[in-house]
């Protein structure tokens, strides 16, 4: 069977884009990657392919597929891994809905947390949310994940489709604590001592090559400093 066609529309300082680099490497299949840049208005082409003009956007023989969570289920639903087993038998289409609850919840509970720290005014207002994502990982994320096997979700040894939707915030949660950044409380590392297994999954994934491959963290510290920056 001959090998598909596949191209990957992108910007790799974008973490809903970083999602799908990571199921691509991970699941081993060869791709060409095309750049779109986000600070202009997208040209006509590329809204002809996305008419949002988001990315990450992947064309599987001539087949577009758009929004990171769907582009980065198919990679691992169209070429199996260890990312996430077939729907059936009943307990695979079990553990798959607890893949999506899982990074449902970080998405929804703990995501927020960061983009409230970038959009933080002061040092103060950015320790009391780094408090708030400490809590919201010590309440939601804790109770999902395993103590005592694998580093990765549901207590795999391998990375599964939970570190790759959620890989490129962690990156982000954790990099930008560093106070040369700004960006997120230096607080926050000691605050996820709280959370064990959080702390241990969110260090597995973000040391794993598949995850940080492409993360610069300066070019993307600096441009989340000059996004949020204080309007004159």
């Amino acid at each position: 069977m001959a090998s598909p066609k596949i191209v990957l529309y992108t910007n790799r300082l974008c973490p809903w884009a970083h999602r799908a680099h990571i199921a691509l490497k991970e699941s081993g299949v060869e791709y060409e990657e095309v750049s779109i840049d986000l600070n202009v208005p997208r040209e006509p082409w590329y809204l002809e392919i996305n008419p949002r003009g988001l990315v990450p956007s992947l064309s599987y023989n001539g087949n577009i597929i758009t929004e990171s969570a769907i582009v980065a289920q198919f990679i691992a639903d169209a070429h199996p891994s260890h990312l996430l087993p077939p729907s059936s038998p009943a307990e695979n289409a079990l553990y798959r809905a607890r893949v999506s609850f899982f990074v449902d919840t970080f998405t929804s509970k703990v995501v927020p947390h960061l983009h409230g720290s970038f959009r933080a005014a002061s040092e103060e207002e950015r320790d009391a949310v780094a408090v708030k994502l400490a809590d919201a990982a010590v309440k939601e994320i804790e109770p999902l994940l395993e103590a005592g096997k694998g580093p990765f979700f549901g207590g795999s040894e391998q990375l599964t489709l939970a570190e790759v939707q959620t890989g490129s915030f962690l990156l982000r949660i954790f990099g930008f604590s560093k106070p040369e950044h700004g960006l997120v409380s230096a607080k926050l590392p000691g605050l996820l001592d709280q959370a064990p297994k959080f702390k241990r999954w969110a260090e597995a994934t973000i040391n794993h090559e598949s995850v940080n491959f492409i993360f610069d963290e300066k070019a993307v510290a600096d441009k989340m400093r000059a996004k949020f920056a204080p309007k004159a």
